[in-house]
């Protein structure tokens, strides 16, 4: 063999090998942030239904939003980067969604404006509007997040 045949053998070789490995690290949890037709149904849901208190932008309803209001109740927080939603495994959001927070995290007592969705958005609609919002995280927050939903082994199911 001569020595261009030589390299293209083992460049040819090495292209295999390193194929599957090479590529980034599949998503992990329940959302589809790379799943274009899911994350343009989320947009559309979440300018629906989530807009008008977590923002147009995913900018939340206020820039002070980690302060109660005159009644006590917290305003809608952002859902970009600056918010706490990446903080929190896809479940646990799913969950928020669905059920309320009060439910979802077991305090009765939690004042809050967020309704339950389970009446008015299925478990496809859910987890499409937070492919939609996890779609807007930078790269970094994402990769952070998928770690996270590794560690609290929230993984893919039926797609729902």
């Amino acid at each position: 063999m001569t020595g261009p045949a030589v390299a293209a053998v083992l460049l040819a070789k090495a292209a295999f090998f390193a194929g599957p490995w090479e590529r980034a690290a599949p998503e992990a949890g329940l959302f589809r942030p790379h799943d274009a037709a899911r994350v343009a149904r989320g947009r559309e849901l979440y300018r629906q239904h989530c807009a008008v208190c977590h923002g147009a932008e995913l900018e939340g309803e206020t820039p002070d939003w980690r302060s109660r209001d005159e009644d006590g109740f917290l305003p809608g927080p952002p859902h970009d980067e600056t918010g706490h939603t990446w903080h929190h495994p896809d479940q646990v959001l799913f969950d928020i969604t669905k059920y309320g927070l009060a439910e979802a995290a077991n305090l009765p007592d939690y004042k809050t404006r967020m309704p339950a969705f389970a009446d008015v958005l299925d478990d496809g609609e859910i987890i499409a509007i937070f492919s939609f919002i996890k779609s807007r995280w930078p790269d970094d927050i994402r990769e952070r997040h998928d770690a996270m939903n590794m560690r609290h082994h929230v993984t893919i199911g039926d797609g729902r």
